[in-house]
């Protein structure tokens, strides 16, 4: 009984200063409503889930809700919402939540097996919430009401826009996933295309997508890593869509020095990442920074943009255009765990259960942190250095937006489709 009348106590304190639309369920029946009209209801199954709410940030969340400690009846995104009130309100009532802290006890358990790389997934998971393409990338939408195929398809085009690509030109493209863009700039833009991956199920894949659409001949596709690529084999343009987040900001130099001896004097190279807002390139707080390292992305760091441009210029790489993705992403995300929320019995088939909450409070939590502006999307475009006037760069954006149909400018058997 000791722990359910601090709980009631911390559910009236917390209705009285940060009223939160969450109700609060637990073990033992009780439940409380912790602001009017709550959209989602908490339910706890036992009192070691009342960790999560006395020291509330979203590690703690998000942790009990992976390990099956607390159980979310409502829609993801709204249940993100009320964690991102509560997390606010304990901030905002510091006092108060250290009393309450001191008043409950739990032993935290160290769980190895929870410690899980982000590709270690069947690609049948990933097909259930991801595009027809399975790009794994902030999708790009020229109108609200855009479906998630058009908008990866939309995507693809415009980084080919940007880059200007021309056929007969070699283009290479930094963690290519499962061949989405590669495929899309070799059949519309009538390049010689290599795709890169560390992911041997997205290498598998991807051969096999290009080699039934009859571009194996234009675009291969191999399994490397970027540090490995020979030098003496330049490329035209290049892309790196969603890969810098792994690289690490110590090794920015090296990534974008190797990218420079890689590139054409003449050539572009367009950069596609998540970025953080904090000036200084810390991780996200509030916990969110650390559940994600400790379950999706272990080692992953974001930089600022301002960071990523410095790196890029002081390895001879000059900016010629920067544009933010930002809602873009947050749009995207919203689309993925949707998606994945819609197919959770299928999902829980091939993942099992804490791998598919773990998956569906990421995808909902980034989504949240996008639209609240604590990450962005930068898509940065930039020439050698000193022969920036000799790329292929246009006076303004228009060749970006300008309508024109995307034909295959080679003949394909089959279109791609997983």
């Amino acid at each position: 009984m000791f722990v359910e009348k601090r709980l009631a106590r911390f559910a009236q304190r917390l209705l009285d200063s940060t009223p939160v639309p969450l109700r609060l369920q637990l073990w033992n029946g009780l439940a409380y409503d912790l602001g009017p009209a709550p959209a989602v209801t908490v339910r706890l199954k036992g009192p070691a889930a009342a960790r999560a709410l006395i020291e509330p940030d979203f590690s703690n969340l998000g942790e009990a809700f992976i390990h099956e400690q607390i159980d979310v009846e409502g829609r993801i995104a709204d249940a993100l919402r009320a964690a991102d009130a509560l997390v606010h309100g304990a901030r905002r009532n510091a006092a108060t939540w250290a009393k309450l802290r001191r008043a409950v006890r739990h032993t935290r358990k160290q769980d190895a097996q929870a410690i899980e790389h982000h590709y270690d997934v069947s690609n049948e998971f990933y097909q259930l919430w991801l595009d027809r393409t399975m790009a794994y990338s902030c999708a790009y939408f020229r109108a609200p009401d855009d479906s998630l195929d058009q908008a990866q398809e939309q995507k693809f085009e415009h980084i080919c826009r940007k880059l200007m690509l021309r056929p007969g030109e070699r283009f290479l493209d930094i963690g290519c996933g499962w061949g989405g863009l590669v495929i899309h700039a070799a059949r519309h833009h009538g390049v010689q295309a290599l795709g890169i991956t560390l992911s041997r199920n997205q290498y598998d894949l991807a051969r096999a997508r290009a080699s039934r659409e009859g571009l194996a001949d234009r675009c291969r596709i191999e399994l490397i890593d970027y540090r490995d690529l020979p030098e003496d084999e330049r490329f035209d343009k290049i892309a790196s869509v969603g890969m810098f987040e792994h690289v690490g900001l110590a090794n920015l130099p090296l990534y974008f020095g190797k990218i420079e001896r890689l590139l054409n004097e003449h050539g572009l190279v367009m950069n596609h990442g998540i970025t953080t807002m904090d000036a200084k390139s810390r991780a996200v707080g509030m916990g969110a920074g650390e559940f994600i390292d400790r379950y999706i992305f272990p080692h992953g760091e974001l930089p600022h943009v301002s960071l990523a441009i410095r790196a890029m210029s002081e390895q001879k790489l000059e900016v010629v255009d920067v544009e933010s993705l930002r809602f873009h992403y947050a749009k995207t995300l919203d689309f993925w765990a949707t998606r994945l929320e819609a197919a959770q019995e299928r999902a829980r088939s091939l993942v099992g259960e804490r791998r598919y909450r773990t998956w569906l409070v990421y995808l909902a939590g980034c989504a949240h942190a996008f639209s609240r502006g604590w990450i962005s999307l930068h898509q940065i475009l930039a020439a050698k250095a000193q022969r920036a006037s000799m790329a292929p760069v246009p006076w303004t954006r228009q060749h970006q937006y300008e309508a024109r149909s995307v034909r295959p400018i080679v003949a394909s058997r089959a279109r791609a489709g997983c």
